[in-house]
């Protein structure tokens, strides 16, 4: 477990095990993904992904806070209600968002045919998608594979998953712990995720698909998993912008050789620690794979009034686009971050903050300390160093995960839509 005083399940001490397979390590699980030219008719990358269970589940997801939903995210929203979710289908390329009722419609087609192709219900399957905002779904070269897809199901198939999902990342994202709890006995936790870009607390601009065999009921799996989510995907920033589509969908199919988890026992507690684990392993992945970003950088508030002043000046401090740049730049600067601090609408008292960089005191009691700049420039020039930010006001902390803000960052983010909709006008699809 992360050692780290401000982890909530620093006190767990179970020895974790790292296992391979991602999304299909827990029992009963399958993956495939095929090419569909989703984006690009020509193109052979992986684009559409599909993963199952083999038996009964017990599924929960949250979903992005943004007002403004993809038509996948309206989907699955109603089919959450389930019961007996048994499969998802994901695909990279088009994010199906603002599509109007076409949208919906085409979100409905994906899941009649992965359920046609399972043998299950419409309902029991829910659909996601990530890419271009504002563009219809070219379902007419999706819906045709999924038959074909269903047939490539495997339990080795997490890394083509895992691939599928991925739009500007630079490398597929997974993980998966093993969970012993003694006499023999131990459940399996895995997962993947995608986001690279549009990255902010209240879920992270990102599509997640986590599984476990352990066994547990939907209300207990609801309670670990908003805290799982809370201790991971909401702690990171990236650019301080939340997607339209953003996921994250947890199922459980109670295949797992230990007994049921069973609400306020020390299993369930376990439980959620090693789902948080899973989650924070998928969230600093993901920013370590922000767009064309240099730096992986902590961000701790101690010592704050309130959780809620904690939050603030961490996510103040960690979406603010001139930190980032001297972040960027191996700028020591200090002063943007107690700046950060002070309109964070957290409560403060400027003459109480301190403020280090890797442990070295660049700001004492809001003044510059003593320490030489040549000190904490050799901390910030480092790809991956803490800030911490000391209010001295109270006993709350919070941590936020983010990064440098590149020019590269802009070059690549200042033209997709034009450039999708020249490719398309050149071949005649628009």
């Amino acid at each position: 477990m992360n050692n780290d005083p401000l982890d909530p399940c620093e006190k767990i001490r179970v020895a974790f095990k790292v296992i391979e397979g991602g999304v299909t390590a827990a029992r009963g699980y399958q993956a495939a993904a095929i090419s569909c030219g989703i984006k690009n008719p020509e193109a052979t990358r992986l684009d559409l992904a599909l993963i199952t269970s083999d038996g009964p589940t017990v599924t929960d997801a949250v979903f992005t806070t943004n007002k403004v939903r993809a038509a996948c995210v309206r989907v699955c929203q109603l089919n959450i209600k389930e019961s007996d979710i048994r499969a998802i289908i994901a695909n990279s390329g088009n994010a199906n968002a603002c599509t109007g009722l076409q949208g919906i419609q085409d979100a409905k087609a994906m899941c009649k045919s992965t359920a046609e192709s399972l043998g299950v219900r419409m309902k029991q399957v829910l659909v996601c998608s990530t890419g271009i905002i504002g563009m219809n779904m070219p379902i007419q070269r999706i819906t045709p594979r999924i038959a074909e897809l269903a047939e490539k199901l495997t339990p080795s198939g997490n890394d083509d998953a895992a691939r599928a999902i991925m739009t500007s990342d630079t490398k597929p994202k997974s993980y998966a712990i093993e969970v012993p709890l003694g006499k023999g006995q131990s459940f399996r936790i895995g997962g993947i995720a995608k986001g690279a870009g549009m990255i902010c607390p209240n879920m992270a601009t990102m599509l997640s698909f986590i599984t476990t065999d352990a066994k547990l009921s939907k209300d207990e799996l609801k309670r670990a998993m908003r805290f799982a989510v809370d201790q991971s995907f909401n702690r990171i920033t990236i650019d301080g912008d939340t997607s339209t589509n953003d996921t994250v969908i947890v199922m459980s199919n109670g295949q797992a050789t230990a007994p049921a988890i069973k609400k306020g026992s020390p299993e369930a507690e376990i439980f959620r620690c090693a789902l948080q684990k899973v989650m924070m392993e998928l969230a600093k992945m993901i920013v370590s794979d922000g767009e064309r970003v240099t730096k992986f950088v902590e961000i701790r508030v101690r010592n704050a009034r309130t959780l809620s002043d904690a939050k603030k000046a961490a996510e103040a401090v960690g979406k603010s686009l001139l930190v980032k740049c001297s972040f960027n730049g191996s700028d020591p600067n200090w002063g943007r971050i107690i700046h950060a601090v002070g309109y964070s609408g957290a409560r403060i008292r400027e003459e109480l903050i301190d403020i280090y960089f890797g442990g070295i005191q660049a700001c004492k009691g809001g003044l510059t300390s003593k320490t030489p700049v040549t000190e904490l420039e050799k901390v910030v020039k480092e790809p991956r160093f803490s800030v911490t930010i000391d209010l001295n006001s109270g006993n709350a902390n919070h941590i936020v995960y983010t990064t440098d803000l590149s020019s590269a960052y802009v070059d690549f983010n200042s033209s997709e839509y034009s450039a999708a909709i020249h490719a398309k006008r050149q071949k005649g699809l628009v």
